[in-house]
């Protein structure tokens, strides 16, 4: 049973007609087609009968069909009205009333109000949005070689990034000579901006990569991405520069020790909560809890963060396929702050990491 099958199938289960695919992700996921629309309209109808179309701007219509979608693409011209196409198209395959499942983690209610206008005696209530993460959580082999590749081409962008690192130079620089690397090789595609932050920035776990200065003596946290065939790598390293102060190496040790602990307990039939707590003890018995704010890891593969959350509350039990981060941090304001970060997938008995990078504190002498 193929992917599409798969949400015909719940359809029919779930006393549902169609499903509107109307996350990009989800499409590439189902079909190999990829574009960001921006404010256009770009959407998949799943009939639980019928064959499914893709509805997009004309301008997408040749792309789509050259990923090999056998079934009917309609493109619409930017002066015409989508919602009213749709429902067209709709119409013309099921006549009567009909129950609708949506992604609602996705669907904007603007857009749902404009399809609830064209389609006003349709049920939008049913979510999709649980199965299509469902069928993303377990890779295939197919997915995890993919995700391999994005790995090795991770651990080339962090030594590239290493060997930037210059006291004075700033992290925009830094961080451009790795993405300028990574293009020259032909690695077109980023999961996420680079991120690199020098000393006491790096305590801003979500700050973004600025024109702040690399100093002697201080950790540099690095933490970047690239995208292989659709999926993605996502890898966190802090090295230090000189000689850093005793409290930035105690936390770094503390950071290493919490992000193996749970790297190495991570296997089948373990909760994600229990692996979340399992990092954040290591943390907390070191004095440092109240600085990790943050779940320990996210899922991952075509999108840098999925389903499902490595956390506290979580009592998922753990799979083979499963892919997800494993990235203590602690960031201790006007100090320093360090993550460490593995993607692993769950293996038969343990867990595989997709990047290699060496997690022992790499020093560059200035």
């Amino acid at each position: 049973m193929n992917k599409i099958e798969q949400i015909q199938r719940w359809l029919a289960d779930n006393g549902q007609d169609i499903a509107l695919i109307t996350d990009p992700k989800t499409i590439q996921y189902l079909t190999g087609f990829y574009s960001d629309p921006v404010e256009r309209v770009l959407l998949m109808a799943i009939f639980k009968d019928q064959e499914p179309f893709i509805f997009g701007p004309a301008l997408e219509s040749e792309a789509i069909k050259d990923t090999g979608f056998s079934s009917p693409v309609y493109g619409y011209l930017d002066h015409e009205d989508p919602w009213v196409m749709i429902a067209d198209q709709i119409h013309a395959r099921n006549t009567d009333d009909s129950h609708f499942a949506i992604e609602k983690s996705q669907l904007q209610v603007e857009r749902l109000e404009a399809l609830q206008q064209v389609l006003p005696n349709a049920d939008f209530s049913a979510n999709l949005t649980p199965l299509i993460e469902q069928m993303r959580l377990i890779k295939s082999a197919d997915e995890i070689e993919k995700l391999k590749i994005a790995g090795k081409w991770d651990d080339f962008a962090l030594q590239t990034g290493f060997e930037a690192v210059q006291v004075g130079k700033t992290e925009d620089q830094i961080a451009a000579d790795l993405q300028y690397a990574l293009m020259k090789n032909g690695i077109m595609e980023l999961s996420f901006p680079s991120l690199v932050q020098a000393g006491p920035h790096a305590a801003e776990p979500h700050g973004a990569t600025s024109e702040n200065k690399v100093q002697n003596n201080q950790l540099v946290l690095f933490d970047l991405g690239t995208v292989w065939d659709g999926y993605i790598s996502d890898a966190s390293r802090t090295i230090a520069v000189g000689k850093p102060d005793e409290k930035s190496m105690d936390i770094y040790q503390v950071c290493l020790e919490a992000q193996l602990a749970a790297q190495e307990a991570a296997k089948p039939g373990i909760t994600a909560e229990e692996l979340d707590k399992i990092a954040r003890d290591v943390i907390t018995k070191a004095g440092y809890g109240e600085y990790f704010i943050h779940r320990l890891g996210h899922g991952m593969g075509m999108s840098e963060h999925e389903f499902p959350s490595i956390m506290a509350g979580n009592k998922m039990e753990l799979q083979p396929g499963m892919c997800f981060s494993i990235e203590p941090g602690i960031y201790i304001p006007n100090v320093a702050g360090v993550r460490i970060e593995d993607c692993v997938h769950i293996t038969e008995d343990g867990c595989e990491p997709f990047t290699q990078t060496t997690k022992e504190l790499r020093y560059i002498e200035q």
